[in-house]
C-alpha cells in the first residue's frame, strides 16, 4: 500500500512539473509610459538675488543674446537633438574671488544632473556661458529643490538655475529674469495601465483624475508645479485632486516607486518625464 501511495505521489509531482514547464508566462517587463498630453502651461526663468538688480539686468541681456544668436538652440540640441552634452565643472567657493554662485537641484534631467563630479544639463551649460559672459568663475551649489530659492533669498547664492517655474510666491525670495523656456506637466503611468489611452486633451485626463479618491497615490517632486497641480494652488488656479500626493526628492525616485507599485502614477515636468522614463525603461 505504501509503495502505491509513493508511486501515485511521484506521478502527481511529475505531472505538476510538466504542466508548469508547459505554461506560457508573459515575460514582457512592465515599464513607464508618458501620457502625451500637456496638463499645464508654464515658463521657466532664473531667480536672481533681490539685492543685485545689476545682475538681473545682465542676466536678461544675456538671455536675449543667446536666444537671438542661436546659442540657446545649440544647447537644447545637445539634449533634444543630435548634439553632445557638455560637461560643466564647478570651482570651489572663495569669498575673495569674483564668482557666480548658482543654486540648483541637480536631479532634473535634462536641465541639471550630474555624472561623477561634473554637471550637465541645459541650465548648467547656460550657467557656464553666463559666468563666462560676466568674466567670473562659476560655482554650483547642489541642494534640494525647495531650498533653491531660499538660498538665493538669504544671499547664500547669486542666482537660482533649476528648471524654475515663474510663480508669484517665489517672488518673496528672488526676482525672476525674462522667461527662457516654455514647459508643462505630464502624467506617467505603468505600461499596463490603459485607462488614459483614449484621452485626447487635458479635460479628459482630469475627468479620470477627478474620479479618483485618496486610495490613489500620485508621485511628484517636492516643491514643484506637479505638487501644486495635484494638491491645488490658488495662484495657479489649480483645484487639485482627492488623490494622495506623495513627494520625492526627484522625479526618478517617483518613477521607480511607480514601477515598484508603491504609487499609481507620477506627474512631473514634460522634459524630465521623457528623459527619466527612457532611462529607467532601458534598465527594465
Amino acid at each position: 500500500m505504501k509503495k502505491f501511495v509513493v508511486f501515485m505521489l511521484t506521478l502527481v509531482m511529475a505531472f505538476t512539473c510538466l504542466t508548469g514547464c508547459g505554461e506560457k508566462k508573459d515575460s514582457t517587463p512592465v515599464t513607464a509610459k508618458v501620457i502625451e498630453i500637456d496638463l499645464t502651461s508654464e515658463e521657466y526663468a532664473f531667480g536672481v538675488d533681490k539685492t543685485q538688480p545689476e545682475l538681473l539686468e545682465k542676466a536678461n541681456a544675456f538671455i536675449a543674446q543667446i536666444k537671438s544668436d542661436g546659442t540657446f538652440d545649440e544647447i537644447c540640441n545637445n539634449y533634444f537633438g543630435d548634439g553632445t552634452p557638455v560637461a560643466v565643472k564647478s570651482a570651489a567657493y572663495d569669498a575673495n574671488k569674483d564668482q557666480l554662485v548658482v543654486a540648483t537641484n541637480a536631479a532634473f534631467e535634462p536641465f541639471e544632473y550630474t555624472q561623477g563630479e561634473d554637471y550637465y544639463g541645459i541650465d548648467m551649460e547656460i550657467a557656464a556661458k553666463f559666468a563666462e559672459y560676466l568674466g567670473v568663475e562659476l560655482v554650483i551649489q547642489n541642494m534640494d529643490f525647495d531650498a533653491v530659492c531660499l538660498s538665493v533669498g538669504q544671499q547664500k547664492c547669486d542666482i537660482a538655475m533649476a528648471g524654475l517655474t515663474i510663480k508669484e510666491d517665489r517672488l518673496e525670495y528672488v526676482n525672476f529674469t525674462d522667461p527662457y523656456y516654455s514647459a508643462s506637466q505630464k502624467l506617467i503611468v505603468r505600461s499596463d495601465n490603459t485607462e488614459f489611452d483614449a484621452c485626447t486633451d487635458v479635460a479628459s485626463v482630469e475627468a479620470i483624475l477627478n474620479g479618483k479618491d485618496s486610495s490613489v497615490k500620485i508621485g511628484v517632486q517636492t516643491g514643484t508645479t506637479g505638487q501644486f497641480y495635484c494638491e491645488g494652488d490658488a495662484d495657479w488656479g489649480f483645484t487639485g485632486f482627492k488623490c494622495e500626493t506623495v513627494g520625492y526628492k526627484n522625479g526618478a525616485l517617483a518613477v521607480q516607486d511607480l514601477l515598484n507599485k508603491n504609487i499609481d502614477m507620477v506627474i512631473i515636468d514634460s522634459a524630465p518625464a521623457k528623459c527619466i522614463t527612457e532611462s529607467i525603461n532601458e534598465m527594465q
